[in-house]
């Protein structure tokens, strides 16, 4: 319990076992709006923008809210990779041996046996700025996309059920996965620096299918998943 709660626990010693455990949900609660409050922002912007690092919201600003996101089969959580320490880049990567438990959980549920770790900032990514504008063409994979962020701040933005970009900004601890076959794309923001580990389940394939792929399997159970009466 929260300090104040014991107090008042001493003060009322005989306080009924009931109203002690609804004590201990109203502080449950609390932590978990605190954990919800850790979630992902995300934003529409318009179909065609000038400075692909840029924030780019319309005006007004458009927020989308975490639940659509998931109904498009993104998922995200909330890690906490500065207490611990990782190369600037390792392909592969053992994630074993830092001792994070909580990627660890997550890489045994999910089945990500494979990572590496990589730095886009202009001093660790050759060609740097074709590199950019390359990440930033519209594709889909044939496989779950999933970046962990280690340092650093960049977007994905993804197509919503209406075939609209959403932005997503991810910082540091951010973990999000984009689903197979998703139209997506990358770009780090104007600080240019995002330093993110890959995990894939298997064998890595990184190939981008650009855009349109209407007839590729991976788009197609994608639609029919996620898209299927909208």
């Amino acid at each position: 319990l929260k300090p104040n709660m014991l107090k008042f626990a001493r003060i009322c010693p005989r306080l009924p076992l009931l109203s002690r455990t609804c004590l201990r949900g109203m502080t449950d609660a609390k932590r978990r709006r605190v954990d919800d409050a850790k979630g992902l922002e995300a934003w529409r912007i318009p179909e065609e923008v000038e400075d692909q690092k840029a924030e780019n919201r319309l005006e007004p600003n458009q927020p989308v809210d975490l639940s659509e996101l998931k109904a498009l089969g993104v998922l995200h959580w909330k890690l906490d990779p500065a207490s611990y320490k990782y190369p600037v880049k390792a392909m592969p990567y053992d994630a074993s041996e830092t001792g994070e438990e909580a990627l660890q959980k997550i890489r045994d549920e999910r089945g990500y046996s494979y990572a590496d770790v990589l730095t886009v900032h202009p001093d660790h990514l050759p060609e740097f700025d074709a590199k950019v504008r390359s990440f930033f063409a519209e594709h889909i994979h044939d496989a779950e996309e999933v970046r962990y962020i280690l340092a650093g701040s960049g977007y994905f933005d993804v197509r919503d059920a209406r075939d609209a970009w959403v932005r997503i900004a991810l910082s540091q601890g951010d973990l999000i996965t984009l689903p197979e076959g998703i139209y997506h794309r990358f770009t780090c923001d104007n600080k240019d620096y995002i330093h993110a580990m890959r995990l894939f389940k298997g064998t890595p394939v990184w190939t981008p299918f650009n855009r349109p792929q209407e007839e590729h399997p991976s788009r197609r159970a994608f639609v029919k998943q996620y898209l299927k009466g909208t």
